[in-house]
């Protein structure tokens, strides 16, 4: 009896700690699948490369892999779907996902690093993917030439 109440217990807590750090990360993640949208839109469409190297990073971030990979594939094709509707929207409305995060400078940081990430991962970083990632940097108060943009 005392190991089941100390097993549910544990269970007990640490199902607390993954919702915790899921409402505590959300506004990263979804500026996470915001930015990935915004950088494969910018040349031109999702590449299976860039798809590849979001979901390595989702699963590699201590922050974002206590989300379901289907709702991070889920966030990131409903901004994926704005973009196909209308560039322009697609870009503000991912921009003010992104604009959520600007008072953690770290996150801000971070998040720029994986855009830069997503947009050579198909071997071509190109100007295009590289003016996405400028926005972004503009958007968070980051200076572009501290990532070599």
């Amino acid at each position: 009896m005392v190991a089941w109440l100390k097993e549910n217990a544990t269970l007990a807590r640490e199902k607390l700690t993954n919702e915790i750090g899921k409402h505590k990360h959300s506004k990263f993640m979804e500026a996470s699948t915001a930015l990935c949208a915004l950088v494969s839109a910018a040349s031109g469409g999702v590449s299976s490369e860039e798809k590849q190297k979001m979901v390595g990073f989702i699963n590699n971030s201590p922050e974002l892999k206590i989300f379901n990979m289907s709702d991070v594939i889920k966030s990131f094709n409903g901004h994926c779907e704005k973009f196909e509707f209308d560039f322009q929207l697609g870009q503000a409305e991912a921009l003010k996902v992104i604009a959520k995060i600007k008072n953690d400078p770290g996150a801000g940081r971070l998040l720029v690093r994986v855009g830069c990430a997503i947009g050579a991962s198909d071997g071509d970083f190109d100007e295009k993917e590289k003016a996405a990632c400028r926005l972004v940097c503009a958007e968070l108060g980051l200076n572009p030439a501290d990532f070599d943009l």
